[in-house]
This record gives C-alpha cells, sequence and structure tokens, in this order.
C-alpha cells in the first residue's frame, strides 16, 4: 500500500525553491545593517551649521537649540548659524569654520532659505552635497537636519513635512537624516514665537527631538 502525498510544505523541492532562499536573504539583511556610529564624548566639539533656526530668531542665543544640545550632552556645540544663510552662503564659510573649530560633528541644517527664495532645486542639491563631501574631507562626521517645505496648507492644517530632496542627498551621500524633528516643530502654534521661528519651547523641543535622533544614530548618549 502507497504512503499518502506528503503535504506540499514538506516537499523537498519547496523547500530548495522557497525556503533556503528566503532564509538567505533574512541573512543577508541582518549581516548587512549598519551598526550605530561610536558615541561622542563629553568635550568633543560639534559645529551646527544653518540659518535662522539654528541661530536663534527670536530667542537668546542661550535659548537656541544648539546650546540646549550643549547642555545636554557636555559637548562643545559651536553655533555656526546665521539668519537669512542659504546653502551656497553656508558652503562658502564651511572651511573656515571646519579650521578653526576641527569638529568631530557637523549638524547641517541648510535649505529653508533657498526655498523661500526660490534658489533652483538642483542648486540647493548640489551646495548641500559638497558640504557633506567637505566635512568628510577634513575628518568629521555629517549629519543632515530636513527642512520644511514652504506651504500655506501645511501650516494652516499645522502638517507641516520635510522637503523630499533631503532624503534623495542623504541616500546619496550616505549620511544620516533627522527629517522630520524641525517639521514637528514648526507645524505646532504653539512652539513658534513667528510663522518661520520656533519660541523658546519650540527651540526646546527641538533640541530634544535632535538629541533623541543623536542617540538613535549612537553618537549621543
Amino acid at each position: 500500500m502507497s504512503s499518502p502525498a506528503r503535504p506540499c510544505w514538506f516537499d523537498t523541492g519547496f523547500l530548495r525553491r522557497f525556503i533556503l532562499p528566503m532564509a538567505a536573504i533574512v541573512l543577508l539583511a541582518a549581516c548587512g545593517s549598519k551598526a550605530k556610529e561610536e558615541a561622542l564624548p563629553p568635550g568633543s566639539t560639534i559645529v551646527t551649521l544653518g540659518d535662522s533656526l539654528t541661530a536663534g530668531a527670536g530667542v537668546t542665543r542661550e535659548q537656541a537649540w544648539p546650546d540646549l544640545l550643549a547642555n545636554r550632552t557636555g559637548w562643545v556645540v559651536i553655533n555656526g548659524g546665521i539668519s537669512g544663510d542659504t546653502s551656497g552662503g553656508a558652503l562658502r564659510r564651511l572651511p573656515a569654520l571646519l579650521e578653526e573649530h576641527n569638529p568631530a560633528l557637523v549638524l547641517v541644517a541648510l535649505g529653508g532659505n533657498d526655498m523661500l527664495r526660490r534658489v533652483p532645486r538642483q542648486d540647493t542639491i548640489a551646495n548641500l552635497g559638497k558640504i557633506l563631501d567637505t566635512i568628510r574631507a577634513q575628518g568629521a562626521k555629517p549629519v543632515l537636519l530636513a527642512t520644511p517645505e514652504p506651504s500655506v496648507a501645511g501650516a494652516v492644517f499645522q502638517s507641516l513635512s520635510a522637503a523630499d530632496f533631503y532624503r534623495q542627498i542623504a541616500e546619496a551621500h550616505q549620511v544620516p537624516l533627522i527629517e522630520d524633528a524641525i517639521a514637528e516643530v514648526l507645524s505646532d502654534p504653539a512652539m513658534k514665537g513667528d510663522p518661520l521661528h520656533p519660541n523658546t519651547a519650540g527651540h526646546v523641543e527641538l533640541a530634544q527631538k535632535i538629541f533623541d535622533a543623536l542617540k538613535a544614530i549612537g553618537y549621543a548618549t
């Protein structure tokens, strides 16, 4: 008497065709996952390269998120924000900042004024890419922060979102991206001193979000 046919999930051909390849994919994905960056100890020098969102328009320097981040981490955080600056302006002044401070990490929060001034998108992308490359060439680690796309509807409905080109730049240059921190703060009217800038509470919240993101990347502890 012949034995009954085995269910298909016991078939060795099925195992070879489906189960083993899937197991290999899972194994490769696990092996290829990126490890966290090495934590930066207190006393490390960090530069924040940005515009008025970084400089702290509407609040004191001590109330802006770079100083709050310094208080939280023990890092020496150099506030390299200049109100009204564009990606092109920051690119021109970056080499002097790097030479003067020799930072371990540079947080790049630029592009908002480019969008407001209708700088061609490809120019902004090119400038930010050069900024990231320049930082790396100096031996520092770059992290990119996304600025929200100007949007009347986003402001009205409290749902600003990061401009999509930041993800494109981060992927092309293989740098960490803090995508939603600024957009989330600027979407909340209670966190803003004017339509474009955080108030003191907004900077506290922004510093917390940036710290949490840097902790997830591995730089902060």
